[in-house]
């Protein structure tokens, strides 16, 4: 993909110097995502710049932004801080009840586990389901334990953090509507490098957080709730300005204690304004571009570690197959170890995770950078 060179040289220009394969830990900032938050905290040094009307309009293009990237309605977006808020609503607001039960693949990332497994104090079940013998979600047998009436929710991750395992989303959620089962998607390690349109594949309740594959800053992300869910859900906190009437800064003690018919009844205040302009700026590059065009393009930026392993020269602890592939790839070696301190040497970054060494490139890397790692590898 031509764009991509003249991306790095104008929007990651370091990557002249550096091989940055940590994606899923903590993505880039765009050199003009930078320039929005350097313009930003300009003005919020002299906060006359900044009124109400363009501090409320930053938030409202960011939601439509994220309705852009999600082609959901934009009244289905929340603005939210990180993944975990938003996995904390939905396990404190969807409506279960004692001896009803959340399915929830074994190994997934602490942010998809723990908000449910609070919820075993009011007698919900909590069911980890067994991976396979590769540590990948098991979905043959989340689609039988799918059968049982009593399953009310599955949480699961988008794509997984330790193996790169992408779910097949449209067959669980085929599963999860003939059950009547509500399904919550950690999405953090999936957008911005896997398309996925809640349209054409039905969630209804979506986390993330913009700090990784999306390129924002810390403290951006959102929270969708599909439009059907909004009205019959109570948010599990108060955000004054998750209420009907408070728009008005003129009259704000005129308490009106309706919620908001829209999913910003679930968004807290204050929102960290920098820091969603920044998400704005981030996720308008990556649609420009199209996440379509980035998920082929880095299908042929990890094809030398494929290639490298059907070679023998390393071992992939993460799924090939067109449907759970994603770009974060984890590599096993001989001496593990030895291996990632051998990339780390030769100014390759990226880490070890559950026992892999987890590389995962951007739309700012190139095959060529990807080579090099099976040389310093197989060396």
């Amino acid at each position: 993909m031509r764009a991509v060179h003249g991306l790095r040289r104008t929007e990651f220009p370091w990557t002249a110097e550096t091989t940055y394969l940590n994606n899923a830990s903590i993505g880039p900032l765009p050199e003009r995502t930078r320039r929005v938050l350097d313009d930003f905290s300009a003005m919020r040094a002299e906060p006359h710049l900044l009124p109400d009307t363009s501090l409320m309009g930053g938030l409202a293009e960011a939601r439509v932004t994220v309705s852009r990237l999600l082609n959901a309605d934009v009244d289905e977006v929340a603005l939210a801080t990180n993944t975990s808020y938003g996995l904390n609503v939905a396990a404190l607001s969807l409506p279960l009840e004692a001896g009803e039960t959340v399915l929830v693949s074994d190994k997934e990332f602490p942010a998809n586990v723990y908000p449910w497994l609070m919820l075993q104090e009011q007698g919900v079940v909590v069911e980890l389901a067994p991976t396979t013998p590769k540590g990948w979600p098991n979905e043959d047998l989340i689609l039988e334990r799918l059968r049982d009436p009593g399953v009310r929710v599955l949480a699961v991750s988008f794509v997984q953090f330790a193996s790169g395992y992408r779910a097949d989303l449209a067959r669980l959620s085929e599963a999860c509507q003939a059950n009547g089962t509500y399904l919550v998607v950690d999405a953090i390690q999936g957008l911005g490098q896997c398309p996925l349109d809640v349209r054409e594949t039905r969630i209804d309740m979506l986390a993330c957080g913009a700090q990784k594959w999306l390129l924002s800053p810390w403290g951006s992300g959102f929270l969708y709730v599909r439009r059907a869910l909004i009205a019959n859900l109570r948010p599990c906190v108060a955000g004054w300005l998750a209420f009907e009437g408070t728009d008005d800064f003129t009259r704000l003690t005129d308490y009106d204690a309706t919620f908001r018919s829209d999913a910003r009844r679930f968004e807290l205040a204050t929102l960290p304004f920098q820091d969603l302009v920044g998400m704005t700026e981030s996720i308008g590059l990556l649609l420009d571009v199209g996440i379509e065009q980035i998920c082929t393009y880095l299908k042929e930026v990890r094809r030398p570690l494929r290639d490298a392993a059907e070679a023998g020269i390393l071992q992939l602890a993460s799924p090939v197959d067109p449907v759970h592939e994603s770009s974060i790839v984890c590599v096993q070696t001989p001496h593990v170890e030895e291996s990632y301190n051998a990339l780390k040497k030769a100014g390759v970054v990226c880490v070890m995770r559950e026992g892999s060494i987890r590389l995962s490139p951007h739309i700012y890397n190139t095959v060529e950078e990807i080579e090099r790692v099976v040389d310093i590898l197989e060396g």
